[in-house]
């Protein structure tokens, strides 16, 4: 009992965004399953970016990036753009969590962005060669 419980809390948890209603917003949605068969020792938990939830220490983020070309990790925010904000409807997954870390609720942060348009294989490839773990 005493080993299960430590396991728990030693497994790794990422949070994959995304919007299956929206194609250019779905693949880390779509590849869910391959990546828990790849990464059998990290928990994966889909999350919507603008509900509330704990944060974690140490953040991974899932998430599609639009503007790039190849699977990316980055360890900041600063790297992205902020999108206009004309209604509360477009409140996104990067102003949540840059108000977030203005709060100090936001230590570390690590999103693997992936391309809108890549193919589910190859962004599964490219996530295998990010240190999820």
């Amino acid at each position: 009992m005493l080993s299960d419980i430590i396991a728990i809390m030693q497994t790794k948890t990422i949070f994959i965004f995304g919007n299956p209603e929206l194609e250019m917003d779905s693949l880390p949605l779509k590849i869910l399953p391959e990546l828990q068969s790849a990464f059998p020792s990290i928990h994966f938990e889909i999350k919507d970016p603008n509900e509330e939830w704990d944060v974690p220490e140490k953040l991974t983020i899932i998430d599609t990036v639009i503007g790039i070309k190849k699977v990316t990790v980055f360890d900041n925010l600063d790297s992205f753009d902020i999108s206009p904000h004309l209604t509360m409807h477009d409140f996104d997954a990067l102003a949540n969590l840059k108000y977030l870390k203005k709060l100090g609720k936001l230590k570390k942060i690590k999103i693997v962005g992936v391309p809108s348009d890549m193919s589910e294989k190859k962004a599964i490839g490219g996530i295998k060669k990010c240190r999820l773990d």
